[in-house]
């Protein structure tokens, strides 16, 4: 039956990169997606499946109902992102978006290979003991859309939570081409941001004795941070504190009053993502003190880190291993960037899958990576994360034998 479900795909593979294309050309950011959303409707209900939709985004939930008897019925979720990014293309692809949007993550590819592994389940729905959740998610891209669609509750929309869940990532660059792969434990990173007023008291820059500079502060802060980054934290639990913003003075010869900075800080740890954002506060108001200045920390929690279950990867290990052979491979390290399918991994227990959609014949270490404008996805990729998500779907709900 695993291989009727890939002759199926083999089969539609055409029609999955079609609408790759189709909706690669339309980008659509954030919460509210319409046209993309119709899109995946229409596809959702040429199946007849049962939906919902989401109230907070123009997300969607399909509800697979398999036909084979069985007493437990597993539930198993399937989820794609829908989003693009404000980003200009400069692919020349022939189809390239002309909108000012871009796919430049990867999200077309995500939809059209999810759209393809429900078709495929759709096809041997009468061999499913269990039901299979479709989760067609907007606002990946720091717009909170996975958390917004469970608040609302839709985890439950096929009656219950789901016992496994599963995504796939595609990746223009880093990884070999047609590769496969995932990790134990954090695939992906948290991503919280530290908003830091310093408060002190400007003055003339001849008299700086006058003054209190927060300036002076916000430069011990940044030094004292990578110190304490380097030596409290665990090189083998990596930590990333990162600055990208400072704000201070309109002059050359004026101590202002007030200075800002801005920190981006990631964990592949949701215990050590705890402590370093108590330490990383800690540390900027012991300074401040020091300073004589004042310190305000605000702390915007943005995604919790990408945990992949142990059981479940370990599943999806010896499903893909046997299904791809040498195209699988344990994933080395966990990546900094972060992914809000960790709000699923959060509820329910599931696996992370990474796959590579380097082209053919290209470097993978010199290609442009996801979010750049000339970011290039091969459309191999498609039918590989409908493969993988109707596989580990398969796997857990199937009851006929190979045909």
């Amino acid at each position: 039956m695993s291989a009727l479900i890939d002759t199926e795909i083999d089969r539609i593979t055409p029609q999955l990169i079609a609408l790759r294309h189709e909706l690669h050309q339309m980008p659509e950011v954030g919460l509210d997606l319409p046209n993309t959303a119709r899109r995946i409707r229409s596809e959702i209900d040429s199946l007849g499946l049962e939906v919902v939709a989401a109230k907070s985004s123009t997300g969607y939930m399909a509800i697979l109902r398999g036909g084979a008897a069985g007493e437990n019925r597993p539930l198993v979720l399937l989820r794609a992102d829908m989003d693009g990014l404000p980003v200009k293309e400069a692919t020349k692809l022939p189809w390239a978006s002309k909108n000012g949007n871009m796919h430049a993550c990867g999200h077309d590819l995500h939809m059209a290979g999810l759209v393809g592994a429900m078709r495929a389940l759709h096809h041997v729905r009468e061999h499913l003991a269990g039901d299979v959740l479709f989760m067609f998610q907007p606002g990946e891209e720091a717009h909170h859309g996975g958390d917004k669609m469970i608040a609302e509750g839709l985890l439950e929309a096929a009656g219950r939570t789901p016992d496994h869940a599963y995504a796939c990532h595609v990746w223009a660059a880093r990884y070999p081409a047609k590769t496969i792969f995932s990790r134990p434990t954090g695939a992906m990173a948290s991503s919280d941001n530290l908003y830091v007023t310093i408060k002190g008291r400007g003055g003339h820059g001849s008299a700086p004795h006058e003054t209190h500079d927060p300036i002076m502060a916000c430069a011990q802060i940044l030094s004292e941070i990578q110190v304490t980054v380097a030596r409290e934290f665990d090189a083998f639990d990596p930590v990333v504190v990162t600055c990208g913003q400072i704000h201070a003075g309109s002059t050359e010869n004026i101590i202002p009053g007030e200075a800002k900075m801005d920190f981006t800080m990631r964990s592949v740890n949701p215990q050590t993502r705890i402590r370093l954002q108590a330490r990383i506060q800690e540390l900027i108001h012991s300074l401040a003190q020091a300073n004589n200045v004042e310190a305000k920390c605000v702390l915007d929690q943005i995604t919790p880190v990408t945990f992949n279950d142990a059981a479940e990867y370990q599943f999806v290990a010896n499903t893909l291993a046997v299904k791809f052979k040498e195209r699988w491979m344990p994933q080395s390290h966990a990546m900094a960037a972060s992914e809000d399918f960790a709000y699923v991994l959060e509820k329910i227990p599931g696996c992370f899958i990474g796959v590579s959609a380097v082209p053919e014949g290209t470097d993978e270490n010199k290609a442009q990576f996801n979010h750049s404008a000339k970011a290039n996805f091969a459309d191999y990729a498609v039918a590989d994360t409908a493969k993988v998500l109707a596989e580990l779907a398969w796997s857990r709900l199937g009851t006929a034998k190979e045909a």
